[in-house]
């Protein structure tokens, strides 16, 4: 079994201690969907939302979020980003997928950098929808891949 490594001799959570890890080019991406009636999306896809553009803010607002990660989850450690890309695609249905690739260079990996941001462009959807459509189900919202660093890389081998 793995030993956590986010508590402390007295069983308190900490910060974990990255001082000696290696600075390596690590790289995350981030997957949710939000599922909505067709009419909702067609109307995001047809810029006919009354607050505006929701695919822009939306994405605006992951980027923002990614950014201040470390002031969202306590033990995360603030890191200088060196790149962050945020899509959208949809089923031509009812559902809008969102993926957040994060990259920097750095003692640490960047996959809650990734999650917290398409977690923010997908409540920035709802937020931008929930007047014409209350019911808009986010997730599953998960880590697709991240590579770098002394764990290696990772790919979700089902997805979700």
């Amino acid at each position: 079994m793995d030993v956590l490594t986010h508590f402390n001799e007295q069983g308190h959570a900490k910060m974990v201690d990255i001082t000696g890890k290696d600075v390596t080019k690590r790289i995350a991406t981030a997957r949710t969907t939000v599922r909505m009636d067709p009419v909702t999306l067609q109307r995001i896809k047809q810029g006919q939302i009354e607050k505006g553009d929701v695919l822009a803010v939306a994405q605006v607002a992951g980027i923002m979020a990614g950014k201040q990660t470390a002031q969202w989850i306590p033990m995360c450690h603030p890191l200088m980003l060196t790149g962050m890309n945020i899509t959208f695609s949809d089923n031509d249905e009812d559902t809008l997928t969102i993926e957040a690739e994060v990259k920097t260079t750095g003692k640490t990996g960047v996959e809650m950098e990734a999650l917290t941001a398409v977690s923010a462009a997908a409540l920035t959807v709802y937020d931008m929808c929930k007047a014409l459509q209350k019911d808009i189900v986010i997730g599953p919202t998960y880590l697709v891949e991240k590579s770098g660093g002394k764990n290696g890389d990772y790919r979700v081998e089902d997805e979700q």
